[in-house]
């Protein structure tokens, strides 16, 4: 082995390490991220899943109350078309 083939491949394995050195370090910071990234979204769920728990029973109120109306609106509704008939009824029997 020459003096220059031995100074190419002393050269050529610290660049082989620098580059295993790089590729590690990148691997490290891609699972790092890869982990934030899940815990990024699990706390983001679990917070979704945690305001719906606290904010169900005001929904379900709210819910109830919208029945209600409705039940009311209804029922108005049906009122008023007695009242429909039954001003039909004189309407038609002064005739």
């Amino acid at each position: 082995m020459t003096p220059e083939e031995r100074q190419l491949l002393i050269q050529t394995s610290r660049l082989v390490e620098e580059n295993n050195k790089i590729l590690r370090k990148m691997h490290r910071a891609a699972l790092w991220g890869r982990i934030m990234r899940i815990l990024y979204w699990a706390v983001i769920i679990a917070l979704s899943v945690g305001a719906y728990y606290f904010i169900q029973p005001y929904v379900e109120q709210v819910q109830g109350i919208y029945g209600g109306v409705k039940g009311d609106v209804e029922n108005i509704r049906g009122a008023a078309s007695q009242i429909g008939n039954i001003g039909n009824l004189f309407n038609g029997g002064g005739n």
